[in-house]
């Protein structure tokens, strides 16, 4: 769940935007004889970019990697980088509190238990996300997107959530 509520939460504060800045975009795909580019793929991006995962996009000779927050003049767009930890530190509490660990260590495991339950739709996303142009894709970055996303974030600020919902909870 804090996966998915991370992207309705970038979706509803991002999609207007991120469809204003398609809109060029898609004209030159639709003129080439391509799809436009659906809002929420694009929304998936600038999500896996919150989380520091790369889209790869084609260029002359091959790809490049672009994170669309860093590249960004927006104001207030590199708030986006807190809403992964946020919600997995939220995610890590709650899987303490409502269990019945007692244990620093036992509390740090219960927030670690957030990892697949992130991993799968990270990993699902990342490839739905991918916009076939000819024969390269605009995608988040793969391998990152499982390893970072999936695996290293929910396991580090899951765990810690869960360590800080120990605390909390302990005598």
């Amino acid at each position: 769940l804090a996966y998915l509520f991370g992207y309705l939460v970038t979706y509803v504060w991002q999609s207007g935007a991120v469809e204003e800045r398609l809109r060029g975009v898609n004209v030159l795909a639709q003129v080439v004889g391509g799809d436009p580019i659906p809002t929420w793929k694009a929304v998936a991006w600038l999500f896996y970019n919150a989380h520091f995962v790369t889209t790869r996009l084609p260029a002359l000779g091959g790809s490049r990697s672009v994170n669309f927050i860093t590249e960004s003049d927006a104001a207030g767009l590199t708030l986006l980088y807190a809403v992964p930890p946020l919600l997995l530190l939220v995610a890590g509490a709650l899987v303490v509190l409502f269990s019945t660990v007692s244990t620093p260590r036992n509390s740090a495991l219960a927030g670690a238990a957030t990892m697949p339950g992130y991993l799968v739709p990270a990993v699902v996303v990342a490839n739905l996300s991918s916009y076939a142009v000819g024969d390269v894709a605009v995608t988040p970055t793969l391998v990152t997107a499982t390893l970072l996303a999936g695996v290293a974030y929910p396991l580090v600020f899951g765990t810690l959530g869960g360590v800080l919902a120990g605390l909390v909870r302990s005598p």
